[in-house]
């Protein structure tokens, strides 16, 4: 699905830097840092205008937001279906040789039951060591 039909189906106005974020998203297998994203977008890299649009991207589902730690952090687009479906329940994991994360999108986030009153807002599971090409 292009980035047009991702924004049409999700009823949200097409705009040069939506588009951008989402097809630097689409064009790399792995996440991406928001520097990563500016180097693709181009001229169309606005630093306010980047985080609104993140925001709204993300509010709605169509990317996820990866925190690795205080200083890293990644994006990545939800798989989105004409069913409208997401998948972004999965771990991620952190490299620390070659500092990639990678979405382990078969590694589901395991249940957590909480003591009555508690409620989760986000749910984060990075698992952090060397991946299978560094550790070779």
């Amino acid at each position: 699905m292009d980035a047009t039909e991702i924004l049409r189906l999700h009823n949200i106005k097409k705009t040069p830097g939506r588009l951008a974020i989402i097809r630097a998203l689409q064009d790399s297998t792995l996440p991406l840092s928001e520097n990563d994203i500016k180097l693709k977008m181009n001229e169309f890299y606005d630093r306010i205008t980047f985080y609104r649009n993140i925001h709204t991207l993300t509010s709605l589902g169509i990317i996820h937001k990866i925190v690795v730690d205080n200083t890293l952090v990644k994006y990545a687009l939800n798989c989105c279906d004409h069913e409208h479906h997401h998948e972004n329940e999965h771990a991620h994991f952190y490299c620390e040789d070659c500092q990639e994360v990678i979405c382990l999108d078969q590694v589901s986030i395991p249940v957590v039951n909480l003591p009555g009153g508690y409620k989760i807002k986000d749910k984060d599971f990075i698992l952090k060591g060397k991946c299978g090409h560094c550790n070779h």
